[in-house]
Formats: structure tokens, sequence, C-alpha cells
């Protein structure tokens, strides 16, 4: 096992430590990066509705509506290898400053893209392929800065402030689109992200002002990146995490993929409720949040993802047998809690399983087997709904996550996550 890699007892004992989730927030340039990427991500939240619901309009296909979630995460699994090399041999400040930047660029093309009448179902999903591939280049380096910028007893709950941040803009940025995307249009909700973009940009503008960590290259591209996989795949603990990684988010993310679909042709409803279900999981996942770090002290990892897994799995089983919103939002909340517990501890698992020398470039063999999860996913459960239906393919992806629930708590214990 390589030098830096933890032991499990360390990793288990650190699970089980409780840290109150607000302690990471002492750290003056943690707590600025935090509240600047928790209005960004309300901005990214409300675009990802806008072309959500944008191309459900635009087709009535189940598989060119799922492709908003391909085109978001195969850049990742196009470019993230490279992004974690890259990011492990430059100033991450600037490279993270630029990666934004790019981004909110993108953002405005989509604005105008829509507002010229010129938005079909490509153009939309080249834009949003665009904007999958800044954050494939910007997730390793992130990922890494943000568990160098808190103690390493402070990992899980700095993740535990990432997610809160993620899902608080997960509830309000639907609700939002919902309310103004009939009333002032998509256009104005892209513009809305782009500007959302600022006050992160000045945050990183500032600390590569203040100069910023830099990085030493090693000599040649190819031998880093050799070093993160041999790093990564020596350790049997990170190989058994990458599995689970693989199949879970292949299974999830049929909810956010088939949702608009489930809304439009099963409930029968709009835009508004649209963003009510997805707001509904931000819900779950806020009220999580506070509530994980109480049960990860009474819970060892392996059995608290199977526990959550049990959860999601049963909201996707109910939930296309149900026509009721009132019904639905309490189920989509406790789904919501869930998955935030998903994944939360699936990543905090893989920021503390290596040290700062190379966690951007094992971080992104993470991020590239999520998002590969998540691309077949998105093909695949549009394939199927296509051939059975919505209600089909959601059953049929709560029956594999159940099961592989089961099969983790079966699992050899000298691998546990």
């Amino acid at each position: 096992m390589p030098k830096d890699t933890l032991t499990g007892p360390i990793q288990e004992h650190r699970a089980r430590v409780r840290v109150p989730m607000s302690k990471p927030l002492r750290h003056a340039r943690y707590r600025r990066l935090w509240c600047a990427n928790l209005v960004s991500n309300l901005g990214t939240w409300t675009q990802t509705f806008a072309s959500a619901w944008l191309i459900a309009s635009l087709s009535h296909s189940a598989s060119v509506t799922t492709l908003v979630q391909t085109a978001a995460y195969l850049p990742i699994v196009l470019f993230a290898l490279f992004a974690g090399v890259l990011a492990d041999r430059v100033a991450r400040p600037k490279y993270l400053f630029f990666c934004n930047l790019f981004m909110a660029l993108c953002a405005c093309a989509m604005a105008v893209l829509v507002a010229t009448g010129h938005a079909s179902a490509a153009p939309v999903l080249a834009l949003t392929f665009c904007v999958g591939m800044g954050s494939a280049f910007m997730w390793p380096a992130w990922q890494a800065a943000m568990a160098e910028l808190v103690e390493p007893d402070e990992i899980e709950a700095a993740g535990s402030l990432n997610n809160l941040s993620y899902n608080v803009a997960a509830i309000a940025g639907p609700a939002l689109g919902g309310l103004l995307f009939n009333w002032i249009g998509a256009a104005a909700l892209f513009w809305l992200n782009a500007i959302s973009f600022l006050g992160i940009l000045s945050v990183y503008w500032l600390w590569w002002r203040e100069g910023g960590a830099s990085r030493v290259a090693e000599a040649r591209f190819m031998r880093s990146l050799k070093t993160g996989f041999g790093t990564a795949f020596g350790c049997a603990r990170f190989r058994h995490l990458l599995g689970n990684v693989g199949g879970v988010f292949f299974t999830t993310i049929v909810f956010a993929s088939l949702l608009p679909l489930f809304v439009r042709d099963v409930l029968r409803l709009d835009s508004h409720a649209f963003g009510t279900l997805m707001g509904s999981l931000g819900v779950g996942a806020v009220a999580a949040a506070f509530v994980l770090p109480a049960v990860r002290c009474r819970f060892g990892r392996t059995h608290l993802l199977a526990g959550a897994m049990f959860v999601y799995a049963a909201m996707l089983l109910i939930m296309p047998w149900i026509a009721s919103l009132l019904l639905l939002v309490p189920l989509i909340v406790c789904g919501g809690m869930a998955w935030s517990t998903i994944v939360t501890t699936l990543n905090a698992a893989a920021q503390a399983a290596f040290g700062p020398a190379v966690r951007a470039r094992t971080m992104s063999i993470y991020l590239f087997v999520m998002a590969g999860g998540y691309t077949a996913g998105s093909i695949a459960w549009g394939a199927v709904a296509d051939r059975f239906g919505v209600r089909a393919a959601f059953a049929a992806a709560g029956l594999s996550l159940l099961l592989m629930g089961l099969r983790l708590l079966r699992g050899r214990p000298e691998t546990p996550i």
C-alpha cells in the first residue's frame, strides 16, 4: 500500500469522531469560498432546471431528454484524468479562476442562443457539454483545494458543508426556475447563472493575487499520470470504493434523467411541479446535513451507505405509482436525505484516502468513475424508458440499487468503505 494511504482503522476512527459541521468555517479562505460557491451553485441549479425542461419541451423522446445528463457528465469521463494531473501541477487559484470563467462564458452563450430564438436540442446540448467540460477540469482541483483548506479531521465536516451548499441551491434553484420559467423565459435564467459566477471569480482572483500555493511539475506528464493510477489502484480499499461509486451513480442518475418526463407524461403537470419535485430532493439533502454528524458517530461508513441506498431504492420503487404531489414531496424528501448520505459518504472516503501530493489525481479517478456511471446510466435508463416506459425504468433502477445495498453489506470485511 502506498505510504500516503490512510489505513482502514484510521479512516474508520475519523468517520466516528463527531466534528461540528460548522467547524471548517473558522478558516477564512474556506469560508469565503463556501459562501461564493453557494451563490454559484444557485445559478448552476437554475440553469440545470432550465436546460432539462427546455429539452423536454423541445423533444418527446426519453433518450433525447436524458442526453442533458449525458452531455453534462460525458466531459468528466473524457477529461477528468487529464484534469487531475494538471491540477497537481499548477497554481490552483489561477487554474480554478479560468475554469469558472469558461463556464460563465458558456452560460452567457446559452442565454444568447435562447434569446435569439436559435434554441434547438443540438446547440443546447452542445453548450451543456461545454459547461460540463469546465466542470470536468474544475472538480479535481476544487476537491483537492477544499480538503487542503481545513484540518484532516474536518474533511468530512467540510464535505457535509459543501453538500449543504449544493443542496440549498438544489432547493432554491429549481423552485426559482419553476416560478420564473414561464414568466421571464429560459434566457433570463441562463443570464442569472452567468451573473452567479462573479462572486467565486472574485474570490479566486484575490487568492491568485495574494500568491496561492503553486505546484512543482514532475518531469513528464505521463509519469505524473502513472503515479496517480499506481497510487489509486494499488490500494484495495480505493478499488472497492470505485466499484461502488460506478454502480451507485449508474443507478441513481435515473431520477434526474427521467424526472422531466415523469412530470410531463405520467403526472401530466407543468414546469412548476418539476421544480417542486427537484427542490424536494434538495430539502431532504439539506436536512440530512444537520443529522449526519450524529449518525456517523453511531454507524460505520459501510452500514451508513447501505442504509441510504435502501432508502433511495425505496423512493425509486414507490414514486412511479403515486400521482399526488402531496404524497410525492415527502417521499422525495426522504430520498434526498438518503442521496446526501450516499454522496457525502463516498466523497469523504475518497478525499481522505490519500495525501495532498496525489489527491487531485486520485480524486480525478474517483470523478471519472462517477461520471462514467452517470453517463452510461443516463443513456441506459433513457433507452429503458423509451422501450418499457418511465415507470418501468424507475422500478428497475430501484431494484438494482436495493441489490447493490445488500451486496455491500455482504462484502469482505477487509475492504470496507
